[in-house]
């Protein structure tokens, strides 16, 4: 009796380190990171969405007082089809190939959308028109919200990259999960801040500043 005892409590006692050294070796930790930075990508994703969902009014606003703006409309319209037909899941932000897609036909868009917004200053009518300044402070504040998007998930993404190539997490994630690095986003120079978006010509736009 005294012996099947002493062995049950060997046995778990076993088990118990067992456990404590599996969770020493990021067991735990490198999927908590891992679906931590999955979601701060869907909220990036998110984020670029509410922006797509917005051009398609914006455009036909515009469209409506600077018809002969034509050839800018229609890049941006191109721009926004190709960005929304590249998908990228959460299991994706390892690929560099194709986040490096992403990146670039959002920063297309980007451009796109700037170079729109700058021929709204040769018609005044269109500047003071209601829907076009509601587009504006959603605009300004989707833009805002991309910004700390992007930098909530670089921030996430470096946390797990940290997390599975330091001892003794790199253990399990070798042997384990054959974890891979994610991809940060990497913005284009000048990009870490959101745009500034006026509609109140260069004066205003260096007051800004």
């Amino acid at each position: 009796m005294a012996a099947r005892l002493f062995s049950r409590i060997v046995r778990i006692a076993v088990v118990a380190a067992a456990a404590a050294s599996l969770a020493g070796c990021g067991v735990n930790s490198i999927p908590t990171a891992q679906e931590n930075a999955k979601a701060k990508w869907a909220d990036v994703q998110s984020q670029y969405q509410r922006r797509s969902d917005l051009i398609p009014n914006l455009v036909a606003t515009v469209k409506g007082y600077a018809k002969q703006e034509q050839d800018t409309l229609t890049k941006v319209t191109e721009a926004r089809a190709k960005a929304t037909e590249i998908k990228i899941s959460a299991d994706d932000v390892t690929d560099q190939d194709k986040m490096a897609k992403f990146q670039k036909a959002q920063g297309e868009l980007s451009q796109g959308l700037g170079r729109l917004l700058a021929t709204t200053e040769a018609y005044p009518d269109l500047k003071s028109n209601e829907n076009f300044l509601a587009l504006q402070s959603q605009l300004e504040g989707t833009e805002n919200r991309i910004a700390v998007a992007r930098r909530d998930y670089n921030e996430a993404v470096r946390a797990y990259n940290v997390t599975i190539r330091t001892f003794p997490a790199v253990i399990a994630a070798n042997v384990i999960y054959g974890a891979k690095p994610m991809v940060p986003f990497a913005a284009a120079a000048g990009a870490e801040a959101a745009p500034t978006i006026s509609f109140d010509g260069p004066a205003a736009a260096k007051s800004g500043n």
